[in-house]
């Protein structure tokens, strides 16, 4: 659709009336843990409204895996009797983990990942990216456009460059950056720049791993152990509160171990 379509424009502006959008985020712009159950009994008064201006009205749930117990269970009630001339999308990154009641009544419509190109060019089209980035984000995002546009918002090339930088120097450790890293990981922001570069880190790891198998290189074992531990540390560290900074210092010392193997 055209950006200046009115329609584009009212869903650009969170103000189209026959659309809401549940997610993480509260009033005030911030990224809650999860979706409070609040949120997901709002569709009761959304749904007893007829559509305003267009055939139906839509409702989204992004995602469903940020669900809470008691979130979820008011879906439910939602979807034991689905409105007239309503339409509920549930974005899932992890159907398996929905409860089994609310899977049975969803249809499942997958959507398969774009050719990396196409991301690209997605990218560039909508952003200042060079064309060099714009595939780097493409590569990252894993073939969803709109991560790949989020990534370069979040300042995910940045991350991935420290990422890089980090592994480079293994097995010594460049403290300066490892400790200018840590300064961006305060308050609710610090969050998504901790899970960012584990996340890059891991990527990193990941393609390491995979190139030394193929080159018949040892010590796998060291560096698998420790792509997993970035891969659940984000999860591991916001689920018992600890310091983002402690953190990812232990990690880069099971890198520099794995490094000397």
């Amino acid at each position: 659709a055209s950006p200046g379509d009115p329609v584009s424009r009212l869903v650009a502006q969170d103000a189209h009336p026959d659309l809401m959008v549940i997610d993480r985020t509260d009033s005030e712009g911030k990224v809650r843990r999860e979706i409070l159950v609040e949120e997901v009994r709002r569709l009761n008064e959304f749904f007893s409204k007829s559509p305003a201006s267009a055939p139906y009205r839509v409702a989204i749930v992004d995602a469903a895996d940020d669900l809470n117990r008691n979130a979820a269970n008011a879906l439910l009630k939602t979807l034991e009797e689905p409105p007239t001339r309503g339409v509920i999308l549930l974005v899932c990154h992890a159907p398996g983990r929905l409860i089994r009641t609310i899977r049975s009544r969803c249809r499942t419509l997958k959507l398969a990942p774009l050719p990396e190109a196409a991301v690209a060019d997605f990218v560039s089209h909508r952003t200042d990216a060079n064309p060099e980035s714009a595939l780097r984000l493409a590569r990252m995002s894993g073939g969803a456009p709109g991560r790949a546009w989020a990534l370069l918002s979040e300042g995910a090339l940045e991350m991935d460059d420290a990422a890089r930088a980090l592994l480079n120097g293994l097995p010594e450790l460049d403290r300066t950056l490892a400790l200018s890293l840590t300064e961006r990981f305060r308050g609710g922001e610090g969050a998504r720049s901790f899970a960012l570069l584990t996340e890059r880190l891991a990527a990193r790891v990941h393609d390491l791993v995979l190139r030394r198998a193929e080159e018949g290189i040892g010590g796998l074992d060291a560096w698998a152990e420790a792509w997993s531990a970035l891969d659940r540390l984000p999860r591991e560290v916001e689920a018992l509160n600890l310091d983002r900074g402690d953190a990812l210092f232990t990690a880069l010392a099971d890198l520099r171990a794995a490094a000397r193997t």
